[in-house]
């Protein structure tokens, strides 16, 4: 008997930055991103899904390998669904963030992560199904991970309601 999707409740998490999540029930992956980029990944096949979330592009040194660095949260996510038994062929990728605001740095931080996620999953042969990058607006993404589908909201200033029903889990 084929499961309706439909028919199988969702349950809510909330991403913060430095973190990745892959989840063993179908949940909505909730996440807010300026310059900093969230990659979701979702295997086909096996219909599951996880999300990273980083605000820096790289760092070099072994001993400080914290999911805070894009080329070790999306290398990780990876590897994490592979455990899981998914196959680099039947993973699709979608890349959100990278914002710039000249007034919050100088550096355009967000392009460089950018940049990193699509080096990472190119060198990984994972398939970039869809991307919502750049700009100067920064955005609420919400990824369901057991039907890959995505809601993006995009807004010029975050508010106390962009990170409803989560503001006491961000502290």
């Amino acid at each position: 008997m084929k499961t309706n999707t439909k028919d199988i409740a969702v349950v809510d998490y909330f991403l913060k930055p430095g973190f990745i999540y892959l989840p063993e029930v179908p949940t909505a992956i909730s996440a807010v991103v300026g310059s900093s980029v969230a990659v979701c990944l979702f295997d086909k096949k096996k219909k599951i899904g996880g999300m990273n979330l980083y605000k820096l592009p790289a760092n070099g040194k072994k001993e400080r390998a914290f999911p805070i660095y894009g080329n070790v949260a999306t290398r990780a996510l990876i590897t994490m669904m592979i455990h899981q038994g998914s196959k680099a062929k039947h993973i699709q990728s979608q890349i959100f963030g990278g914002a710039f605001n000249e007034a919050v740095s100088p550096r355009d931080i967000g392009r460089d992560n950018v940049v990193m996620a699509r080096q990472i999953l190119n060198r990984m042969h994972i398939h970039i199904v869809s991307e919502d990058v750049g700009g100067s607006l920064g955005r609420k993404i919400v990824f369901n991970t057991l039907t890959n589908d995505v809601a993006i909201l995009k807004t010029s200033a975050l508010r106390k309601s962009d990170w409803y029903p989560y503001e006491e889990s961000r502290n």
